[in-house]
């Protein structure tokens, strides 16, 4: 062959492409993400619509229907659209092509839900709006428990200490934590307090936003100084809210203590989540585009251990489903494997020809073509690689479903755009 030749007349030039390969393949190892599967680039925006006790035969017929039409007409390179609706809220998947700009596809996403804003039922929020892809799965948990905390101090350890930590994480994204209860103000209404009073709830409820106001007060200029106006039309505290007055009977004012009782508790649980036996949060983190999935776990834990001196000492932190473990036996499973493979190849040519040259020439032709192949997969090229693949297997699959004669059609026509 001619590449034969070619290292037989010029020896010198292989010698140094064996030392320049030698010497590029481990720094693009070390640059190469490392993950369970490659990057998979299906773009995805989702679009999250809410609308609290809506039905959903309601959420789907009066919001979602009229939604993915709109998107069909302001959205570019669409692949399909998925939606699922449930009781008070919709989750719309804009499926994407591959290659599509996806900030494109953000902006015209937001524009469209503001204009339908406008046409679904009043009392409809504003949708929220995230991206993912395929590659974007979920990497580590972390199980927040501990004796003495309840699950509104977990919760709220989770998603106002830790969370915004752990979202700095490059390449990280945090969800929502599962379990937990999330804190929130509650009026509990006495029916029977009402009926007496001649109140129906809708009273408490104009009593509560009527006397509960956030103004600007602005500022007061008193001789050379000026001065900040504080307003004490909203309550700065849970029990001030059970003081307010709902109207006058003659000269005595009837309170919301008298008809219910506001507390401080929080919204049912929709899901449960245990660490041996008692109730815990559970936080997921996911990892995002082509990052690697040594790198963002790392960075997590690193992370957790510095945010944890500033918790309370009972707390406990502990990580499940950490995939690194996964990646890193993968990883010497393979080396293990490719050791193993030049060895025995390198004794069978030492045993069958009995030459040191050819077992030598062996033992380093084996490396040097699997960092080769290392650095030709992490050219910025192998993105062109393969969508050209992707295009092939497409024409093939489409050829062999018509029926027509796919093996022979030439490979200038499969790769054509």
């Amino acid at each position: 062959m001619w590449i034969v030749r070619i290292a037989l007349n010029r020896p010198y030039t292989f010698v140094v492409l064996a030392l320049l390969i030698l010497g590029i393949g481990p720094l693009t190892i070390a640059r190469t993400p490392t993950d369970i599967f490659p990057n998979i680039d299906i773009p995805v925006v989702a679009v999250l619509w809410n609308y609290g006790g809506l039905s959903a035969q309601d959420m789907a017929d009066r919001i979602i229907s009229n939604y993915e039409r709109s998107l069909t007409t302001a959205v570019n390179d669409i692949e399909h659209i998925e939606s699922q609706s449930l009781r008070g809220v919709s989750v719309v998947k804009v499926f994407l092509q591959p290659g599509a700009k996806i900030d494109l596809a953000v902006a015209q996403t937001t524009a469209v839900s503001q204009a339908m804003l406008r046409q679904a039922p009043v009392g409809t929020t504003p949708p929220f709006i995230i991206t993912y892809n395929a590659s974007s799965v979920p990497i580590i948990q972390l199980a927040l428990s501990g004796r003495g905390l309840s699950e509104q101090q977990l919760f709220d350890l989770g998603v106002n200490f830790i969370r915004p930590q752990l979202a700095t994480v490059s390449r990280a994204a945090i969800p929502w934590p599962y379990g937990g209860k999330q804190p929130q103000i509650q009026v509990d209404l006495d029916p029977t307090a009402l009926h007496a009073q001649h109140l129906a709830p809708a009273d408490v409820v104009n009593a509560i936003t009527q006397q509960n106001l956030i103004l600007p007060s602005g500022t007061s200029k008193i001789g050379s100084i000026e001065y900040d106006v504080d307003l004490n039309a909203s309550p700065r505290t849970v029990r001030e809210l059970n003081d307010l007055p709902i109207k006058a009977v003659g000269s005595t004012p009837i309170y919301i203590r008298d008809v219910a009782h506001v507390r401080n508790g929080y919204p049912p649980q929709t899901n449960i989540a245990r660490v041996d036996g008692q109730r815990a949060a559970l936080m997921v983190i996911q990892k995002t585009g082509n990052a690697s999935t040594l790198d963002v776990i790392a960075n997590i834990k690193d992370a957790v251990a510095r945010v944890l001196p500033g918790l309370p000492p009972n707390l406990e932190v502990k990580p499940l489903a950490d995939q690194s473990l996964f990646v890193r036996a993968s990883i010497q499973g393979v080396l293990r494997e490719a050791v193993i493979a030049a060895c025995l190849t390198a004794f069978m040519i030492l045993v069958f020809l009995g030459s040191w040259r050819s077992t030598l020439i062996i033992a380093v032709s084996i490396p040097l073509s699997v960092l080769s192949s290392i650095i030709v997969l992490s050219a910025p090229e192998r993105a062109a690689v393969n969508l050209l693949t992707r295009r092939m297997t497409a024409t093939v699959l489409l050829l062999k479903g018509l029926g027509g004669d796919w093996r022979a059609a030439s490979l200038p026509t499969l790769a054509s755009p």
